[in-house]
């Protein structure tokens, strides 16, 4: 199969070399591209020093565009199977190998690598790890089975989903939307345990505040979701 690792970054240039050097060692028959999202920093310029493809968006377009975009460069480009990989150090390239086995095996359409299916010394706010489990058992209610990390932006997806995503991909804190978006446009969706880690360097930009307007963005846009017509077109 043809495989591909998407890295949506956005000033990152402390870290992304590690990234992409730790994927290179676990997973070195995966091409990987890293998508740029109008960094003020040298993140582009050093991951194209690491001999990876560099698409440089023209500025800051949010987390869903640079990722969309990372499916449709996966689409153009005729690949099998397409990997979303943080570009903060947080994501283990070790853990690969779990999260692609329901897709190879054909079991799943889309893989979700969930921090809350084993225990590990991964730690998070309480605020956030509260607004995660409330939004975990809402989408669970929504697609009728257990999500338990609907944030884990750590997921693989087959041509299909490939496909799907480079047409339909919610625009601002995509990861718990979308799989809504998948269930409801007829893909089966898997969580598998995976482990990760605390990122390399600096800190998450969802504050508590922050964190609130998360909350009610999400829900009112899977809300919108669930009133229009699923299709997969």
């Amino acid at each position: 199969m043809k495989m591909l690792i998407i890295i949506p970054a956005l000033n990152e240039e402390r870290v992304i070399g590690d990234v992409i050097a730790d994927i290179r060692h676990n997973a070195p028959g995966m091409d990987i591209v890293v998508i740029n999202d109008g960094s003020a920093d040298a993140t582009g310029a050093v991951a194209a020093a690491a001999g990876v493809t560099v698409v440089n968006l023209p500025y800051n377009l949010g987390i869903g565009a640079a990722v969309q975009t990372g499916y449709k460069y996966a689409k153009r480009n005729g690949y099998d199977i397409a990997v979303q990989f943080d570009g903060d150090g947080q994501h283990r390239a070790d853990q690969l190998e779990a999260l692609l086995a329901p897709l190879i095996k054909g079991e799943a359409d889309a893989v979700i690598g969930s921090r809350f299916l084993i225990k590990s010394a991964y730690d998070t706010e309480i605020y956030r790890y509260v607004a995660i489990r409330i939004l975990a058992r809402i989408i669970s209610f929504f697609v009728r089975r257990r999500i338990t990390d609907p944030t884990s932006g750590f997921r693989a997806v087959n041509m299909d989903v490939i496909r799907y995503f480079s047409y339909y991909y919610p625009d601002d804190y995509p990861e718990p939307e979308a799989i809504v978006l998948l269930d409801r446009a007829g893909f089966r969706v898997a969580e598998i345990p995976v482990l990760m880690q605390q990122r390399m360097m600096g800190s998450s930009s969802i504050t508590f505040l922050r964190g609130i307007y998360y909350m009610g963005k999400v829900l009112l846009a899977i809300a919108v979701d669930m009133l229009k017509k699923a299709t997969r077109s």
